[in-house]
C-alpha cells in the first residue's frame, strides 16, 4: 500500500511520532496530509503532557484547534504563578521554556528603596522589573526545579536586563553561575554599549527581538529527574558603585548547538 493510500488516521498517527516542523512540511504534501497534520491528535502530543495545568490559571482564549494552542503559547509567553513566571514553547520542538521573573529572584539589598526599586516596563511581560538605584554589592540568585522542564534536553539559563544611563559596569568583571552537578562560573560583561568593555574575552550581551538585553549565564543537561539549578549574577570584589541596571528576570530555555 503506498503512504497516501493509508487513512487519514494512521498518517496522524505517523505524523504525531514526528516534530512540529515536520508535521507542517507534510502537510504540502497533499490535501489528505494537510488535514491529517492539522488534527488535533497530531498537535496534542506536541503539547507537553501537563500543559493544562499549567495553563490553568491563564485566561487564554477559545482557540479552534491544538494546532492554534500550540502557535499561540510558542509566539507569545503566559504569565503564570501570579505574575513571578512566564511559559513559553520552543516552537520547533516544543519544549518547555520558562522565565523566572525580578520578583521570583533573591535580590540583595532588593527591599531597600535607597538601593533598588521595584517599577513597571512597557517591554516587559511582567507587572513588576527591578530597577538597581545604587549598589556596591551587587547579588542576584535564582533557582529553578528541573522536574519541571523538558527532559533529555540541554537548556541554558540567561540573565535578561536593560542598562539605562548605566554607571559601574563598564570594564567590570561580572560573575555569573550555573550550579546543577558542578558549578558552571565565568566572568562576563554587562555593558553592552558600543563603546564598552575594553577587557579582552569578555562575553557581553546581545539585543532580544523584545527590547531587552540577555547574556548566557550556562548550560546543563536535564534529565527529567526532579532536582535544583541555582543561577546567579554577582559583581561584590571591585567595591565600586552601580546603578543603572533594570532586571526582568533569569530565562531558562533549550539550548541548540549553531
Amino acid at each position: 500500500m503506498e503512504f497516501q493510500g493509508l487513512p487519514e488516521g494512521c498518517i496522524a498517527l505517523i505524523l504525531s511520532r514526528t516534530t512540529p516542523v515536520d508535521a507542517c512540511r507534510f502537510s504540502l504534501v497533499s490535501k489528505l496530509f494537510n488535514s491529517a497534520a492539522g488534527s488535533d491528535a497530531v498537535w496534542e502530543c506536541f503539547l507537553p503532557s501537563d500543559y493544562l495545568s499549567i495553563i490553568s490559571e491563564c485566561s487564554l482564549p477559545n482557540y479552534p484547534s491544538k494546532k492554534a494552542l500550540y502557535l499561540a503559547l510558542a509566539d507569545h509567553p503566559v504569565i503564570i504563578d501570579e505574575g513571578k513566571k512566564s511559559f513559553q514553547l520552543e516552537k520547533k520542538s516544543g519544549k518547555k521554556c520558562y522565565m523566572l521573573a525580578a520578583r521570583a529572584l533573591s535580590i540583595v539589598w532588593g527591599g531597600t528603596e535607597q538601593y533598588w526599586n521595584w517599577t513597571t516596563d512597557p517591554d516587559s511581560r511582567f507587572p513588576e522589573v527591578a530597577e538597581l538605584r545604587d549598589v556596591c554589592w551587587l547579588e542576584i540568585r535564582g533557582v529553578f526545579n528541573t522536574l519541571t522542564l523538558s527532559p533529555d534536553t540541554q537548556y541554558a539559563a540567561y540573565f535578561v536586563f536593560k542598562m539605562i544611563n548605566p554607571s559601574g559596569f563598564r570594564n567590570r568583571r561580572v560573575e555569573v553561575s550555573v550550579d546543577f552537578n558542578g558549578d558552571d562560573t565565568k566572568n562576563v560583561c554587562l555593558d553592552g554599549s558600543s563603546d564598552g568593555t575594553r577587557v579582552a574575552g569578555l562575553q557581553r550581551p546581545s539585543l532580544r527581538s523584545d527590547g531587552w538585553l540577555e547574556i548566557e549565564m550556562g548550560d546543563f543537561f536535564n534529565v527529567g529527574l526532579e532536582d535544583e539549578v541555582q543561577m546567579s549574577v554577582k559583581e561584590v570584589k571591585g567595591g565600586n558603585w552601580k546603578s543603572g541596571l533594570f532586571v526582568e528576570g533569569i530565562e531558562v530555555r533549550p539550548k541548540y548547538e549553531n
